[in-house]
């Protein structure tokens, strides 16, 4: 199982362009859309909202 992530950890994801890279900026644990999409967090099932190094955020 992975760590349980916080504000601020540094993460990477594999991404359609590559390798991405940003910072964790919330914990979500209720649904919620971001551009556009929805996202199905809940309190057994949260997400976690990044920002790239680049300045776009997404779950």
């Amino acid at each position: 199982m992975t760590k349980s992530l916080k504000k601020g950890d540094t993460v990477s994801w594999k991404s359609h362009g590559g390798e991405a890279h940003g910072k964790v900026v919330k914990k979500t644990t209720s649904s919620t859309q971001i551009k556009g999409h929805k996202v199905a967090a809940s309190r057994d099932n949260p997400e976690f909202i990044v920002e790239t190094d680049g300045g776009k955020r997404g779950p």
